[in-house]
């Protein structure tokens, strides 16, 4: 976050009458000001392109905060990992480089706990997913965040379900054998389609059309509203809807530049936050929906797949995969997520 000192143009008089004083030029600038440039102003990190909801979202936040603020507040957005792709811009904020993005998957990365919110074959629907954000479990995520990453999550966005695009349609995981898929940096994902099989292969967002088209890699996954926006479809021909994962990211701010806020800031901005959360919502209800049918008339082929067989095998590599403390947290989110 910049905290920035606003300048004033000063008349020439005022110029040679303050000529040999830097010191007082600098603090005079700094205490009477007619611009209107913010005091605090916050940079976003997206790894989402300009059309996507998580974008806008964002856009309504920034309106709100510097409406509220009277302009003592502005965020600028940066579409399509123009500043940083998704791990680095995590580490971009704990350094105070830049100050927001939207994760989930890559947090884990900095704390064990955050694997249950984007791990594989957890959660069976979105009630689910509701149940595991409000009990302890999820507010303990929460509160690592904070203390162990850094960051504050300003709520949560649903992700919709995660689904497979390939070049050949995929029934069964016996049709994954030596696929080579690209996942994020996500260990679980890496576990997860290794034990099906595949060959995960870890890589940024941005990059993965250009991999596609070249054939560094055969597949991907994403939720529908990704595929869409990333424009996947002219890569790929068959979205194999394997539905393995149900989750949901953080729009996150870094905690040290969230502190800075005097406390009339703050309760603007988690106010603002909160309406962000519901703005967002109600943008990816009505997209969801409108990405299937999009896709399906840009030409991709939706296959039903074999869930309870991909479930099987997925799930009992990732469990498996856990330390000791964590499976008993996995046991006891499958306990209150029935």
């Amino acid at each position: 976050m910049i905290h920035l000192c606003k300048i004033t143009r000063l008349n020439s008089n005022v110029k040679r009458f303050l000529v040999g004083f830097p010191l007082l030029i600098l603090v005079w600038s700094c205490s009477f000001t007619t611009d209107k440039n913010p005091e605090y102003l916050f940079k976003a990190s997206m790894l989402v392109k300009e059309n996507h909801t998580w974008y806008k979202a964002f856009i309504h936040f920034g309106k709100l905060i510097e409406e509220r603020s009277g302009g003592r507040m502005e965020l600028e957005v940066y579409p399509s990992e123009q500043l940083a792709k998704e791990l680095e811009a995590i580490r971009l904020i704990r350094s105070e480089v830049i100050d927001m993005t939207i994760s989930a998957g890559s947090l884990t990365n900095f704390a064990e706990i955050l694997i249950f919110s984007d791990m594989p074959f957890l959660l069976k629907d979105t009630i689910a997913m509701q149940k595991l954000i409000k009990s302890d479990i999820g507010k303990r995520i929460e509160k690592e965040m904070i203390k162990k990453i850094g960051v504050r999550p300003l709520g949560y966005f649903q992700r919709g379900e995660r689904h497979l695009t390939s070049n050949r349609p995929i029934k069964h995981p016996d049709d994954l054998q030596e696929l080579i898929i690209r996942v994020p940096n996500v260990p679980s994902y890496v576990v997860a389609w290794k034990a099906l099989g595949a060959k995960p292969t870890p890589m940024a967002f941005s990059e993965v059309f250009s991999s596609l088209q070249q054939g560094t890699i055969e597949a991907q996954e994403n939720p529908f509203a990704m595929i869409k926006n990333a424009g996947f479809s002219e890569v790929q021909k068959y979205l194999n809807l394997t539905g393995h994962l149900i989750t949901w990211g953080y729009p996150i701010v870094g905690e040290k530049q969230f502190q800075k806020l005097p406390d009339d800031l703050k309760a603007i901005f988690l106010q603002a936050a909160k309406e962000m959360q519901i703005y967002e919502h109600k943008l990816f209800l009505n997209n969801e929906s409108k990405v299937q049918k999009q896709l399906q008339e840009e030409g991709m082929i939706f296959v039903e797949v074999d869930k309870n067989v991909f479930m099987e095998n997925g799930e009992k590599a990732i469990y498996e995969s856990l330390s000791p403390h964590m499976q008993e947290i996995y046991k006891t989110i499958k306990k209150i997520t029935q």
